[in-house]
């Protein structure tokens, strides 16, 4: 039986989804909420750790978040297109889990997987709605046509000025925690692999600043921003209070 789910991240990384929205993630998992993530590659080119590493380190950090499911496309890391063989892929998933939510990468940030990760799960989400297209789910049978109701996209390194701003304050801790789970990756003072770009303590730093920072914009000690592809309309003024 298909497991629906109310949201579903994608990530051009594992990881990312935790740097860019695990506030968001963990205060909808609270709410009962079905939330999934999806990563795009296994981050095989990182420069510390290996895949299978990554591939452990991303199960700790999806049990943290309290995660429906979590899966892995394999794409190639560094190389994958947006092509027809890739949104075909990605539109049977968005078919499977009929998701009304999907959080997808900036379209424009420091790693280039990373834009055109988001750009393909934006083609992918349109083009699921088209009944035309067919896709067969994990059981072999064909499936329905499904269009998330809107798509979301977290910020991660280049400064961008979000749409909206979730308060993320009560879960800033456990966020935290769940970044830390990919130990190969960030500060960690015993490692002796070599120094990245986002393994010294400063990028933690940076990371805590940027939820600061936009926590500050809506009276809040931290928040995520996000973008999104179409204007959010609301019922109420109730509602943005």
């Amino acid at each position: 039986m298909t497991e629906y789910l109310h949201i579903l991240v994608f990530a051009a990384h594992p990881d990312d989804a935790e740097l860019g929205c695990a506030g968001t993630i963990l205060k909808h998992v609270a709410l009962g909420q079905k939330v999934g993530i999806i990563d795009l590659t296994r981050g095989e080119l990182g420069t510390r750790g290996t895949a299978e590493i990554r591939d452990s380190e991303a199960e700790a950090a999806g049990k943290i978040l309290g995660l429906s499911v979590r899966e892995n496309m394999e794409f190639r890391d560094g190389f994958f297109n947006i092509d027809e063989a890739h949104k075909l892929a990605l539109i049977a998933k968005i078919r499977q889990y009929r998701p009304e939510i999907v959080i997808a990468n900036a379209l424009y940030d420091r790693h280039t997987d990373h834009g055109r990760g988001g750009t393909l799960v934006s083609e992918a989400c349109f083009l699921s709605g088209l009944a035309k297209i067919e896709t067969l789910g994990p059981d072999g049978s064909a499936q329905q046509a499904w269009r998330p109701k809107v798509v979301y996209r977290y910020i991660q390194d280049r400064h961008i000025t979000p749409d909206f701003v979730i308060d993320i304050t009560e879960v800033w801790e456990k966020k935290k925690e769940s970044i830390l789970a990919y130990g190969s990756q960030f500060f960690n003072p015993n490692s002796t692999e070599p120094e990245t770009y986002i393994s010294g303590s400063n990028f933690l730093k940076f990371i805590e600043g940027r939820a600061m920072e936009y926590g500050h914009a809506i009276g809040v000690t931290y928040g995520e921003g996000f973008n999104v592809e179409r204007k959010v309309g609301v019922n109420n003024l109730d509602c943005l209070i």
